[in-house]
C-alpha cells in the first residue's frame, strides 16, 4: 500500500485532489483511524464506522463548505469531522476543551447545522436551500444525511412534507442501516425492508409519491457507485431522495454482529475489537437499571402496568420488561410526542404507564405533557432519565431544564430520589394509584448500595406525597437538596466533620412542596442554601425563594445548580466543578458559612 494518504488530508479540497481510484484507501485509513482513537478515548463507534465510504464520497463530490452538508444526530459524523480540520484534534473528542462529539457550527465553516437530537437534519436544510433560492443561488447543493430511525419520527415527515411541494434544491439522503441506537421499529421499518429486499414495486414508492426524485438503493460501502449516483444527482434540480444501504459498524467484525453493544462500547481493543470490561463487582447499580428491574419486578404482581420508551430500550433499561412481558411494554421508535399521547390514551382506559423519556427528549414533547396529560389530570408517570448533567455528551443532552419547565404545570407532581432506594419507593408509590401525573426525575450512571438488588428490590415502602425529610440537624444553616446531588452535600459535611451549624434537609418533591417543614426551617435558621442538578432559573431553588417571598421571610438564600448557560461537554465531576456542585465546591461554601 502506498504511503499514507489521511495524514495529507486537512481539508476537504486536499481530498478532491486523489485519483478515485485512491478513496478506498482513505477509507481504509479513516476506519483505522477512528477505530484507533475511540478505542482508547471512547465515544460513538458504530455509526461513525457505516457511513465512511458516504462521508468520503459527500464531500469528494460536493463543494463543502459552500455547499451545506448537514448530519442527522451527528453520532455518525466522526469522519467528516476528521476530513475537515480536526484531524489533529480528534483525540479530545467529547472532553472538556476539546471538540464535540456532535456537528457544532461554532467549531468548523463544515458544520452547517448543529445537531445532537434526531430528524431535524431535513427541515434544517430545506430552510437553508429556500434562504439560497431567496438569495438568487440556484446552484447551491443542500445535504440531509438521515438514518432510517430518525426520519420515521414525526419531524422529518414535517420536512418532507413540505419539501415536496418546493423548487429547493434539496438532496435528502437515507443511510439505511436498520438500526439507531436500538433496532429500528416499526411500519416505515418494514416498508423500507421490502424496498431493500425488492419485494416492493416500484410503482408503491412512497417517496416517490411526496415528488422526491427517489434513487436507488445502492451500496454505501460501493464508494464509486455511490460517487456516481451524486455526481448524477448533482446535475438534478429540486428535491431529491437518495436510499443507501448500509452496516452499521462495517469494518470492525464486532461492532457488525453486536451493533447495540458497539454504538458506544466504551475503551476496546483496536486490533482485536474486544471490550475491555469493567469488574462490577461491589459497584452500586445503574439508575436505569435500578428503574428497569423495579419496573418488570411491578409489572409481574400488577396487570395493569405498561412500559413505554420512545427508541431507548437499551439505555432506560426498559429491555428487562420488554423481553419477559412483550405485551406489555412498547419502544415506539424516536417520536416522543407520540409516547406521551399515547401513554395519555392508556390511562384513560385505566391502565398504569411508566412513560421513560431521557429529561432532554421530554422537552420535544412538551405540549403532549400539558395539553394531553396535565388539563386532563391523566396520572401518567413519567420516568425522565439522564436528568441532570449527563457528561460527555454536552450541551444538547443535559436533563437541566426539566424542574423549571415541569414545575409551571398544574396538577404536575415532581419527584427526585436521593439514591437507589428512594427511586424504586416512589415508583412503587406511583403504581399503587396516584390522582395526578408525576414526573420522576433520575440522573445516568450509578447510585450508592451496592447491594441494592439482592437486599431492597421488591421490598417497598409507600412515600408520602410532599414530604422533606431531615438528614442532619443543625443549628444556623440549612442546606435543603433535591435528588442524588444530595449525595455531595452528605459527602461534604462528612469531610468537614460535620459541623453543628449546619442542617441538611433532603428535599425529593419540588412540587408539592413540604411547607410545613419550610415553614420551620425558616423559623430555626439563619441563612438557607439550595442545591439541585438543574437549571437554576425557574427550579427548585426559585420555588423556595417563592415561598420565602410568599411568606415575608427575608433569610438570606444562596441557590445553586446550573447556572443560566449551557455547558459543554467533559465529565460529570467537571461539569459539576464548572457549576460549583462538586464536593469540594461544597466544602468551601459551608466552610464559609
Amino acid at each position: 500500500m502506498s504511503a499514507n494518504l489521511l495524514s495529507k488530508i486537512n481539508t476537504p479540497t486536499d481530498l478532491r485532489q486523489l485519483d478515485e481510484a485512491q478513496l478506498p484507501q482513505v477509507a481504509k485509513e479513516l476506519r483505522d483511524f477512528i477505530i484507533d482513537i475511540v478505542s482508547v478515548k471512547e465515544g460513538h463507534l458504530g455509526a461513525s464506522l457505516g457511513v465512511i465510504e458516504l462521508t468520503i464520497a459527500l464531500h469528494y463530490v460536493f463543494n463543502t463548505p459552500e455547499d451545506l452538508l448537514i448530519w442527522d444526530v451527528g453520532h455518525q459524523a466522526y469522519g467528516h469531522k476528521i476530513l475537515t480540520g480536526r484531524r489533529e484534534t480528534f483525540h479530545t473528542n467529547r472532553q472538556l476543551g476539546g471538540i464535540s462529539g456532535f456537528p457544532k457550527r461554532s467549531e468548523s465553516i463544515y458544520d452547517a447545522f448543529g445537531v445532537g437530537h434526531s430528524s431535524t437534519s431535513i427541515s434544517a436544510a430545506l430552510g437553508m436551500a429556500i434562504a439560497s433560492n431567496l438569495n438568487g443561488d440556484f446552484e447551491k447543493q443542500h445535504i440531509a444525511v438521515i438514518g432510517d430511525a430518525s426520519i420515521a419520527s414525526g419531524m422529518a415527515f414535517e420536512g418532507l412534507n413540505h419539501a415536496g411541494v418546493t423548487d429547493a434544491n434539496l438532496l435528502v439522503i437515507l443511510n439505511d442501516n436498520a438500526i439507531g441506537i436500538d433496532p429500528s421499529v416499526g411500519a416505515l421499518k418494514n416498508y423500507l425492508t421490502a424496498v431493500k429486499e425488492g419485494k416492493n414495486p416500484r410503482q408503491n414508492n412512497m417517496i416517490k409519491s411526496l415528488n422526491f426524485d427517489y434513487s436507488g438503493p445502492i451500496d454505501g460501502h460501493d464508494i464509486f457507485a455511490v460517487i456516481k449516483e451524486l455526481k448524477r444527482l448533482q446535475k438534478i434540480k429540486g428535491p431529491k431522495f437518495l436510499h443507501v444501504i448500509t452496516t452499521k459498524g462495517k469494518g470492525l467484525k464486532q461492532a457488525e454482529e453486536d451493533q447495540v453493544k458497539y454504538h458506544a462500547p466504551g475503551k476496546f481493543d483496536a486490533k482485536s475489537g474486544e471490550i475491555h470490561l469493567k469488574s462490577e463487582e461491589n459497584l452500586a447499580p445503574k439508575y436505569q437499571d435500578v428503574f428497569g428491574l423495579t419496573v418488570l419486578d411491578l409489572a409481574r404482581k400488577n396487570k395493569k402496568i405498561i412500559g413505554i420508551t420512545p427508541a431507548m430500550p437499551s439505555g432506560s433499561s426498559l429491555k428487562f420488561m420488554m423481553e419477559a412481558l412483550p405485551e406489555r411494554a412498547f419502544d415506539v421508535g424516536i417520536a416522543e410526542q407520540h409516547a406521551v399521547t399515547l401513554s395519555a390514551g392508556m390511562a384513560t382506559q385505566g391502565m398504569i404507564v411508566f412513560c421513560n423519556i431521557y429529561s432532554t427528549f421530554l422537552q420535544r414533547a412538551y405540549d403532549q405533557v400539558i395539553h394531553d396529560v396535565a388539563i386532563q389530570n391523566l396520572p401518567v408517570i413519567f420516568c425522565l432519565d439522564r436528568a441532570g448533567l449527563v457528561g460527555e455528551d454536552g450541551a444538547t443532552h443535559h436533563g437541566v431544564f426539566d424542574i423549571s419547565y415541569l414545575r409551571c404545570i398544574p396538577n404536575m407532581i415532581i419527584y427526585a430520589p436521593l439514591n437507589e432506594i428512594a427511586l424504586q419507593n416512589i415508583l412503587y408509590t406511583a403504581q399503587l394509584g396516584l390522582k395526578n401525573p408525576i414526573a420522576i426525575r433520575y440522573p445516568r450512571g450509578r447510585g450508592v448500595t451496592p447491594d441494592w438488588q439482592s437486599k431492597y428490590l421488591g421490598n417497598y415502602e409507600e412515600i408520602e406525597i410532599g414530604k422533606a425529610t431531615c438528614l442532619k440537624k443543625g443549628s444556623e444553616v440549612a442546606v435543603l437538596s433535591n435528588g442524588t446531588i444530595g449525595k455531595n452535600v452528605i459527602e461534604a459535611l462528612d469531610n468537614l466533620n460535620n459541623p453543628e451549624t449546619i442542617s441538611h434537609f433532603d428535599f425529593p418533591f419540588v412540587k408539592p412542596l413540604d411547607e410545613k417543614e419550610l415553614h420551620s426551617i425558616f423559623k430555626q435558621s439563619k441563612s438557607i442554601i439550595t442545591i439541585e442538578d438543574g437549571s437554576i432559573i425557574g427550579g427548585f431553588g426559585s420555588a423556595i425563594l417563592e415561598f420565602a417571598s410568599q411568606n415575608n421571610y427575608n433569610l438570606k438564600i444562596d441557590t445553586l445548580g446550573i447556572p443560566d448557560k449551557f455547558i459543554e461537554q467533559g465529565s460529570v465531576l467537571q461539569q459539576q466543578q464548572i457549576c460549583k456542585i462538586d464536593v469540594k465546591n461544597l466544602e468551601i461554601i459551608f466552610s464559609s458559612k
